[in-house]
């Protein structure tokens, strides 16, 4: 039994006997119930006072069968507090409350179900961002190493309706579900879905047949790593300098070139500019790629005429200084 609940069952058990001894007194001799609750403490705590009032011979037996039974089962709460207290349960329990403490924080963020292979890689990329984002694992093992990791999590269930409430669904900006049964992605996009109408949901699949089976529970986009992994390897063989330079890139370890996706805030001076009035090639030496419209259609390798308006994505490759500071103007934080 985990040492919490161990602790708590013993401190039930010895509420329930102190009940017991109090209502006992209180309906074999007649006594009020508070000096009825003072006989069965001092009877249970051994501390050797004497009697609130001379006891019948029916009286004396219950003392008995309560002393024998009271003594064991305060040496059973004192050993449960003992293990709880030497292997740290306390300190565990009150690093569980602020960790759930800075979850109810969050805000804007983003849930990954599962820290297994897809999961844990999913979480190191959005840490390097860093993007907000909390996990939700089941597994007692898994959430040993998500907290060597340090990063926050919430035990439980992704499945159910009160984690992924706990985990702060309500106020996120979207869920990956990376968990390895596709029955358990389904149930969970089903059940975001519902929690959170407007969630963006990406959802992992590993069977064949399943991606459709999860756009109808629910999912924004669907992602199989397997076909992924089977066409990255085609594409390594067929097309080896592309990949390479994908691979360049998309790698968050690149300090020479990133290609990263920036959205223009409606306050930013890009706003109702083109392409060569906003100086973005000229001045920062970054190429814009595409131009994700704010009605999805994308653009690419848009021209120099074309008009920059709120709310698009841009695609760009370049240095990640440039793209940084990029971004800050997109945001409409100056430059």
């Amino acid at each position: 039994m985990d040492p919490l609940r161990h602790l708590k069952f013993s401190v039930a058990t010895l509420i329930i006997i102190i009940g017991c001894g109090t209502f006992g007194y209180f309906l074999i001799e007649g006594w009020t119930l508070f000096d009825s609750l003072y006989m069965t403490v001092i009877t249970l705590a051994t501390v050797g006072f004497r009697e609130v009032h001379d006891l019948s011979d029916q009286g004396k037996v219950f003392t008995i069968i309560l002393i024998i039974s009271g003594t064991g089962i305060i040496a059973y709460v004192l050993g449960s507090l003992i293990q709880f207290m030497v292997e740290g349960q306390l300190l565990k329990l009150l690093g569980r409350k602020k960790l759930q403490t800075q979850v109810s924080k969050l805000n804007n963020h983003y849930i990954v179900c599962g820290f297994g292979r897809i999961g844990h890689l999913v979480c190191r990329e959005f840490s390097a961002k860093p993007i907000p984002f909390v996990i939700v694992e089941k597994d007692p093992h898994m959430i040993e190493r998500i907290e060597r990791e340090g990063f926050w999590y919430v035990e439980g269930d992704a499945t159910d309706d009160d984690t992924l409430l706990e985990a702060g669904i309500k106020r996120a900006k979207g869920l990956v579900t990376a968990v390895t049964s596709d029955t358990d992605n389904v149930y969970i996009t089903l059940t975001a879905r519902g929690l959170n109408p407007s969630l963006f949901i990406l959802s992992r699949a590993g069977e064949e047949g399943s991606e459709k089976k999860l756009l109808r529970a629910g999912a924004s986009k669907v992602i199989s790593p397997y076909t992924i992994g089977a066409y990255r390897m085609a594409q390594a063989v067929l097309r080896p300098s592309v990949v390479d330079f994908i691979e360049i890139a998309t790698g968050r370890e690149s300090v020479e070139l990133q290609l990263e996706e920036i959205q223009v805030a409606e306050r930013s001076e890009l706003v109702g500019k083109n392409l060569v009035n906003a100086g973005i090639r000229q001045s920062m030496g970054i190429i814009i790629v595409g131009i994700n419209q704010p009605d999805g259609h994308m653009i690419f390798n848009p021209s120099p005429a074309t008009a920059i308006v709120s709310g698009a994505i841009l695609i760009t490759l370049g240095e990640r200084p440039a793209i940084n500071q990029l971004e800050k103007i997109a945001f409409g934080q100056g430059a």
